[in-house]
């Protein structure tokens, strides 16, 4: 291993251009969800944010309707 490096013939580090692709957000999710997502996440192997930041991208990609149903109150 060298004592000194010479870094001033080296190319500029450009951003990643994929941290500029996503938001942070803060979001409260109910436990059950956080749970499922988790238990889904040790079965595929893939973080569980990043299994919900899928599901909400094919839910937003593919226009998926909301079906809600609102008890009516007397």
């Amino acid at each position: 291993m060298k004592k000194n490096y010479d870094f001033s013939k080296m190319q500029e580090v450009k951003p990643n251009y994929l941290k500029k692709l996503k938001q942070q957000v803060t979001i409260k999710l109910d436990s059950q969800v956080v749970e499922y997502f988790k238990s889904l996440s040790d079965k595929v192997e893939i973080p569980y944010q990043t299994l919900i930041n899928l599901y909400l991208k094919d839910c937003a990609e593919s226009k998926k309707k909301l079906r809600l149903k609102w008890d009516k109150i007397a």
